[in-house]
């Protein structure tokens, strides 16, 4: 039994369909009514509205997912919103904290209503998945509440992972995909979101971009795997070499791997010689 936070996205969709057509009972929530959300219902996924950044609307709909789903074996949670585009000083502020609320703390709001209905009948355990973005390895401008919303989730699922060791959480960075997130850096012109406008128009139009499908098998892999394995861990759909045994050797035997980490505490200013005046 799956619930996909906010099924009318793009990745959330594919998911919800997905897991639906392989035999899973799946609800999801959706924002705003579109085809999209109609479909799904159609299809068979139990939807509910919910606004993630307001808290009533987040506990109405975790009442009304715990009667229809009862017990979940997968939470995945897709929300994303890159708005306010723009350097921070020129930001406005509510816009900004408003969209801290719906890349992390709405998020891990519905999480936390969510996980008393957790499963106990998966060997592996239950299984919370998020999504990360860009500029976890340098400074992206122009998008900080997104970018440090998504790194803040990184962190949260090795706290929570830390904490609660009878459930995996897992963080996945799908990389440049063609959704409609990246509309908010069109909608914000190329003053606002400097060199990624380009890059935006150009995946939206057809380019290089990482395929849909992949993005679904990412998932899929991360979520059959042990918690040793993913637990607390942030994977690249594009970059990492998951489905490979080597990965896996690897991160049993590697507890910071994919984790976040301070770079160069090795590093130490050179040591004087005993005796030396220099």
């Amino acid at each position: 039994r799956a619930i996909v936070v906010s099924a009318s996205s793009d990745i959330g969709t594919a998911l919800a369909a997905r897991w639906l057509s392989s035999g899973w009972s799946v609800a999801g929530t959706y924002c705003t009514e579109s085809p999209a959300v109609i479909e799904l219902g159609r299809k068979g996924v139990s939807m509910v509205h919910c606004d993630i950044g307001a808290p009533a609307s987040v506990k109405k709909a975790c009442s009304e997912l715990r009667k229809t789903v009862g017990a979940w074996d997968v939470l995945v949670s897709c929300p994303g919103d890159l708005q306010p585009v723009g350097p921070f000083e020129s930001c406005g502020f509510a816009e900004w904290e408003t969209s801290l609320r719906i890349n992390f703390t709405g998020q891990l709001h519905l999480v936390r209503e969510m996980l008393p209905s957790r499963s106990k009948n998966w060997d592996l355990g239950p299984c919370v998945l998020f999504f990360a973005g860009g500029g976890t390895n340098s400074a992206i401008l122009n998008y900080s509440a997104y970018t440090v919303s998504k790194i803040a989730l990184i962190k949260m699922c090795e706290l929570l992972d830390a904490e609660i060791p009878d459930t995996r959480f897992a963080i996945i960075g799908p990389g440049w995909v063609k959704t409609k997130i990246h509309k908010a850096t069109l909608a914000a012109g190329p003053d606002a979101a400097g060199e990624n406008f380009e890059r935006a128009r150009s995946t939206l139009a057809g380019g290089n971009h990482v395929p849909m499908n992949r993005v679904l098998d990412s998932c899929d892999w991360v979520i059959s795997q042990p918690r040793e394995v993913v637990g607390g861990r942030n994977f690249s759909t594009e970059h990492d070499a998951w489905g490979a045994e080597d990965l896996v050797r690897a991160l049993r035997t590697s507890p910071d791997m994919y984790k976040l980490r301070r770079y160069g505490n090795a590093w130490s200013p050179c040591r004087k010689e005993e005796g030396s005046h220099e």
